[in-house]
């Protein structure tokens, strides 16, 4: 990869504001003339959108734990095609991830070359901003840190403190501090922010992010952050992008996409495109029926939010059991894989019939976090590949599964080997899990 301006925007931990600084940053850069082109680290169907709505473009994400050396190169590859300047979103903590870091931010900012920008959330402390940043900055050789950013500075006295204390620091520059604005916010709910596609006037929040970027952070000293280009390379891309996470599920394949399933990777979407399938798209949300597809694809998102509406919507429901009983493949993922149950249990405690073509049912009012990267082995063939096909991904959901699912989908494991069982459900051609699929394995 080519030593272009690019970084990574990260923090010493979640829920520090680094979101909406680096959303500040892409428009700012973007606004000002450059081709950004802006990725997320680490499984995440959220921020990208709001990422790609900063920058113009599409987002893309890179997981350096869930995808095999030559998807992340090829991806890269891809990202950096007519751009001029790289921007990414860490994820958690820095050095968070799985064993050892591995899946986090400084582990794809070391593979990469990418100098680190460190948010650090100023409220509550004053000179000892400057010993967090110091910390961070020493704890992992090969991990650059080119800079700080002071966010939620309270007035001109304390970002007088957070200068003097940076001053003693060497090696890494104070790049500006941000006021404490409570204007600045994103709304949230309990998988995280509230998506892009609902947030109401996105892009006026994104441009006073970026016109507080502009009057409080140092644009020039960042756009001299380059990627090194000596850093270890991720090795050539292949003669064209690999197979990303499962085949094709059909040659016709109905993608569900509406404020209760937009969680999709468009690089998944793409993969399939590139393989041969005719995509087309349908919103359960507005009763349409997946039509005559030979394939239907329901991935996650928030149907417990509208589990009512999805319960009184005949033609989706109709829809999904005319396909199963023509030996249409439907596979469902997280909230696809809620919706093809019995019933979904709301949180205030109401069931609501689903499509009933697996024997489970979900509820979200026995509230359980599940979170963590997934290794998963099929334990019979299906259209995601044959017996014992491995695959990489990602699971975070608080619903439970009620009564017996019948035949697993998958056996899985931690990102420490640690054994989570069996999970997801089979019944003919229609299959599903809580898991999401990264990447083949």
């Amino acid at each position: 990869m080519s030593a272009i301006p690019g970084f990574v925007v990260a923090a010493p931990s979640s829920g520090v504001g680094k979101t909406i600084v680096t959303l500040g940053l892409v428009r700012a850069f973007a606004a000002g003339g450059h081709r950004v082109a802006p990725f997320k680290v680490g499984p995440d169907y959220i921020d990208p959108a709001f990422l790609g709505a900063a920058a113009g473009r599409a987002c893309v994400n890179l997981d350096p734990w869930a995808m095999r050396p030559e998807t992340l190169a090829a991806l890269v590859a891809d990202l950096v095609q007519g751009a001029d300047m790289l921007i990414g979103e860490g994820v958690m903590g820095l050095f968070d991830g799985g064993p050892g870091g591995a899946g986090g931010t400084a582990d794809l900012a070391g593979r990469l070359g990418l100098p680190v920008v460190l948010v650090v959330d100023a409220s509550g402390m004053g000179a000892s901003f400057a010993a967090v940043v110091e910390g961070f900055a020493r704890h992992r050789p090969g991990v650059a840190v080119g800079g700080a950013i002071a966010n939620r500075v309270a007035g001109e006295k304390h970002r007088r403190i957070i200068e003097e204390s940076m001053a003693q620091v060497s090696g890494v520059r104070l790049l500006g501090t941000m006021p404490r604005d409570p204007t600045l916010a994103l709304p949230s709910r309990h998988l995280g922010l509230v998506q892009a596609r609902e947030t109401a006037d996105l892009d006026a929040v994104i441009d006073r992010a970026a016109r507080v970027v502009r009057d409080n952070l140092d644009l020039t000293a960042l756009a001299r952050l380059h990627i090194s280009p000596l850093s270890p390379p991720l090795g050539p891309p292949p003669l064209g992008p690999p197979p990303l996470g499962p085949p094709p599920l059909g040659q016709r394949i109905a993608v569900a996409q509406d404020d209760a399933f937009a969680f999709a990777y468009p690089a998944q979407l793409a993969a399939w495109r590139r393989e041969g399938a005719d995509l087309a798209f349908f919103s359960p949300l507005a009763d349409q029926d997946p039509g005559g597809a030979d394939a239907i694809y329901l991935p996650g998102g928030y149907p417990e939010l509208h589990a009512a509406r999805l319960a009184a919507n005949g033609r989706f429901l109709a829809g999904l059991g005319a396909a199963a009983r023509r030996g249409a493949v439907i596979y469902g993922e997280c909230g696809g894989y809620m919706v093809l149950g019995q019933a979904l249990t709301d949180a205030g405690g109401t069931p609501h019939a689903m499509a009933g073509l697996l024997p489970h049912a979900t509820s979200f009012a026995a509230r359980k976090l599940h979170l963590g990267y997934r290794s998963m082995r099929l334990l019979g063939d299906s259209p995601l590949g044959k017996v014992g096909a491995l695959f990489r991904g990602h699971e975070f959901h608080y619903a439970t599964v009620m009564g017996d699912p019948g035949p697993p989908l998958f056996a899985a494991t931690d990102a420490w080997g640690h054994d989570v069982g069996q999970v997801g459900s089979r019944d003919g051609t229609v299959a599903g899990s809580f898991l999401h699929l990264i990447d083949r394995a």
